[in-house]
């Protein structure tokens, strides 16, 4: 495992502030605040979570869903079959869960492209071990597109949610750094496809095991924001803020800091846990392969700063900057 070697800190902040993955997810709470959940008794989470928790007696049941986007189905109709089921099961993981069926949406125009985005659902549905159970075909479209949405399983009340972050919790960080980024996609780092199915399917498994024992207040999955991106969604929709020390976060040998801080990571997660259980948390992922460290402390100051040891640059100030807008009531 190397660490980041920050030279220009305002550049890390520029990049991030600027990134397509972080200003894409602006005009989420616009569609949120459409469709109020309040009022509605099966709904225990929604809004700013990776997946949506509904009351189902002693277990909660996980509800997703996911599109690719249009330059990963264009560049590569294969990845973007296996990354539609991979960032579904990854949601679900996200949140303590176990996935158990998706159904999708797939839209072809004049009837191509369908082989190869087959064949990639086909490789996640084995891969992750999750079957595709139904869905809906357009085979006469204008345009491309793959969606698919799933659903999950959890104890009730051992759900992790990322709405939940705790002033003087830990910031935790686990990556796969065994990976490589795909020349068809360069901006996602693949850490999956090459391994083996106990191995990642193990690595979800660990997320449940942290959910079971209790040992995190709050979690998300790395996606497209990237891992600074992801964290600040978490804290946005917590209401917190945090200094992350940027020269800690884990990342391979040889990769650019900010390539890395920008890339789809195919397993990594972020967590805000009491430093009680960080060192456990860490520990239980260092079994499945990936590296962990404590980057940061979450706070109240709704301001997410990042240092390097020697300067310190503010991120984020939810006061009047957004990533999505969604804010949970508490």
């Amino acid at each position: 495992m190397a660490l980041i070697d920050m030279t220009d800190l305002q550049t890390y902040v520029d990049t991030i502030r600027n990134f397509p993955g972080v200003t894409r997810k602006n005009s989420i709470h616009k569609v949120v605040d459409m469709f109020p959940t309040a009022g509605f008794p099966s709904v225990i989470a929604a809004e700013g979570e990776d997946a949506a928790v509904l009351d189902c007696g002693d277990h909660s049941i996980l509800f997703a869903a996911d599109g690719i986007m249009e330059s990963l189905l264009a560049s590569d109709p294969y990845l973007a079959g296996y990354y539609a089921v991979l960032v579904n099961v990854n949601d679900i993981a996200a949140m303590g869960g176990r996935p158990l069926g998706m159904v999708d949406v797939m839209s072809m125009r004049d009837g191509g492209l369908g082989s190869d985005l087959i064949r990639g659902i086909q490789e996640g549905v084995r891969k992750f071990n999750v079957p595709l159970v139904g869905g809906h075909t357009h085979p006469d479209c204008n345009y491309n597109a793959i969606d698919i949405s799933i659903v999950g399983s959890v104890k009730k009340g051992d759900a992790l949610l990322s709405s939940t972050a705790r002033p003087g919790d830990d910031v935790v960080f686990v990556i796969d750094l065994d990976g490589r980024f795909p020349e068809s996609v360069p901006y996602t780092f693949d850490t999956t496809s090459f391994k083996s199915d106990e191995l990642v399917q193990a690595q979800l498994v660990a997320v449940q095991e942290v959910a079971e024992k209790h040992l995190a207040h709050a979690c998300k999955d790395m996606s497209n924001p990237g891992h600074l991106g992801t964290l600040g969604m978490m804290l946005e929709s917590s209401g917190a803020g945090a200094i992350v020390d940027v020269t800690k976060i884990p990342i391979p040998q040889g990769v650019d800091e900010m390539k890395w801080a920008t890339a789809y990571m195919g397993c990594a997660f972020v967590f805000s846990c009491d430093p009680s259980c960080s060192q456990q948390v860490i520990d239980i992922f260092s079994k499945v392969s990936c590296a962990g460290a404590v980057v940061g402390k979450v706070d109240d100051t709704g301001v997410f700063k990042i240092t390097d040891g020697a300067d310190t640059k503010v991120l984020f100030d939810f006061s009047k900057d957004i990533i999505t807008g969604v804010k949970v009531r508490k």
